[in-house]
C-alpha cells in the first residue's frame, strides 16, 4: 500500500484543515497517511471524524512546528524534531513513498533536498504549478523555490517542465516559453538574455520569450522564470481572480434586471471558479530532487489539502520522481 507523509502542522489552518483533508483523501485513496505533528492537537482534530482510524491514518509525533514567518534555515537548525522534518526523513528512511506539506515554502524546499539530495542533472529545485490559459493548462515554474537562479537554472527548468507536462499533462511535444518583459532575444534582463540562449540551443522545443500578458493566453505549455518572479505572478493572479468575482458579483446585483442576469448565470460562475481556483490542483510538485515531494498554498482549503494528496499518490502510483529523472537524462544526452 502506497504511503504518504503528511505534514499535520503545515499551513495558516493547520492542523484541523490539513486533518480534515487527509480524511477526506483518505476515505476514496486505497492509501496510508501519516500525520506528522504534535499528537495532541492532531488527534483532537481527528476526534471529529469517528472512523479515522479505520481509513488507514496514523499519527507520527513531532515536537516542533516551523512557522510560516519562520527563516527556513536557521529554524530547521534550531527545530531538529520540526514535522516537515520528521516528514521527509520518513520518505528519506523508505518508510514513506512521498511528503506533501502547505506549511512554510523554504523550510519545505530545503528539508526535501537535505533529505532526498538532486536527481542527476539538476543543480535546483523548482515548484512546478499548473496554471489555467484560454486554452489547455500549463505549466509555470519555478513559482517559489528559488528567489536567485542562473541561466542554467532556467534551461534545467524547462527540461523538467517539458518532462512534467508530458508526463502529467499529456502533451505531446511541449511549447516551452521564457518570461520576459518583451518578445525579442535581447529584451529583459542578464539572467533571461543568457537563458535565451541557452534554452534556443538546447533540444527542448523552445518558443522564445512570452510577456506577462501571453501567460494565460496558452501560447506555450511550459513557462520557465526565477521562482521571485513566477511566485508574483501567481500571487497577482489569484488576487485578480478575488478582484474580478467581487466586483462582478457587485454590478451584477446592482439592479433588479442585474441581479436575474447573475442568477441566471451562476453556472456560468461555478465554472469560471473551478477553472482559475488553485484548489482543483491542490499543491505544486518540487521538481529536481530526488524524492516526491508535493507542496501545498499555505491558505490551502479542506478542498486543496484533499487533492494534494491524491496528486502525491497519484504521482507515486505512476513512479513519477524515477519518469522525470529518465526524461530529463534522455534531454540532457541529446542537448
Amino acid at each position: 500500500m502506497i504511503r504518504l507523509a503528511i505534514d499535520a502542522m503545515g499551513g495558516d489552518n493547520s492542523p484541523s484543515v490539513v486533518v480534515d483533508g487527509a480524511v477526506a483523501a483518505a476515505r476514496h485513496l486505497d492509501v496510508s497517511l501519516a500525520l506528522v505533528g504534535q499528537p495532541e492537537k492532531i488527534e483532537s482534530c481527528l476526534a471529529v471524524h469517528p472512523d479515522w482510524q479505520t481509513v488507514g491514518i496514523e499519527v507520527v509525533p513531532a515536537a516542533d512546528v516551523i512557522d510560516m514567518a519562520d527563516q527556513p534555515s536557521v529554524a530547521l537548525r534550531r527545530k531538529p524534531l520540526a514535522s516537515i522534518r520528521v516528514a521527509t526523513d520518513l520518505v528519506a528512511q523508505g518508510k514513506a513513498d512521498a511528503v506533501f506539506s502547505a506549511g512554510n515554502t523554504g523550510a519545505t524546499v530545503i528539508a526535501a533536498h537535505a533529505a532526498f539530495g538532486m536527481i542527476q542533472g539538476v543543480g535546483r529545485p523548482a515548484l512546478a504549478t499548473t496554471i489555467p490559459t484560454t486554452k489547455e493548462p500549463a505549466v509555470l515554474l519555478d513559482a517559489g523555490a528559488n528567489t536567485e537562479c542562473r541561466a542554467e537554472h532556467l534551461l534545467q527548468f524547462g527540461l523538467m517542465g517539458s518532462a512534467y507536462a508530458q508526463l502529467a499533462l499529456g502533451v505531446k511535444n511541449p511549447r516551452i516559453g521564457l518570461l520576459s518583459i518583451g518578445e525579442e532575444e535581447t529584451k529583459g534582463n542578464e539572467l533571461t538574455r543568457d537563458a535565451y540562449h541557452q534554452l534556443k540551443t538546447s533540444s527542448v522545443e523552445f518558443i522564445g520569450s512570452v510577456e506577462a500578458r501571453d501567460v494565460y493566453r496558452g501560447v506555450a505549455d511550459v513557462i520557465v522564470c526565477d521562482g521571485f518572479t513566477g511566485n508574483v505572478v501567481l500571487k497577482v493572479s489569484e488576487g485578480l481572480v478575488e478582484a474580478v468575482e467581487l466586483l462582478l458579483g457587485d454590478e451584477l446585483k446592482g439592479t433588479f434586471s442585474s441581479q436575474v442576469g447573475y442568477l441566471l448565470s451562476q453556472r456560468a460562475f461555478r465554472r469560471f471558479r473551478k477553472r482559475v481556483d488553485y484548489s482543483e490542483y491542490g499543491g505544486a510538485p518540487l521538481m529536481g530532487v530526488a524524492g516526491l515531494t508535493v507542496v501545498g498554498h499555505g491558505r490551502s482549503s479542506v478542498k486543496a489539502i484533499r487533492n494534494a494528496i491524491v496528486m502525491a499518490y497519484r504521482f507515486v502510483s505512476t513512479d513519477f520522481v524515477k519518469r522525470i529523472e529518465e526524461e530529463v537524462s534522455i534531454t540532457v544526452q541529446n542537448k
